[in-house]
């Protein structure tokens, strides 16, 4: 069998640490920082936690491309 590139196993690594991070910084500004909302606007109490899942979507992926064997 063939050897997979470095470069393309060095790429998928660091797109994955890209991907943890926009993970990590997502859950983490949308639980410190929910949205400053005039009087009168209906509250988004609900959308705040399809973000947080969403950001652990992305670090698990994050964790998942790092830790996966470019074949």
């Amino acid at each position: 069998m063939s050897e997979t590139p470095a470069g393309l196993g060095i790429a998928e690594k660091f797109f994955g640490l890209i991907v943890l991070i926009i993970g990590a910084l997502t859950v983490y500004y949308t639980y410190l920082s929910p949205p400053d909302l005039p009087p009168g606007v209906p509250s988004v109490g609900g959308f705040i936690s399809i973000f947080i899942i969403a950001g652990f979507l992305l670090i698990a992926v994050g964790i998942f491309l790092m830790i996966a064997k470019a074949e």
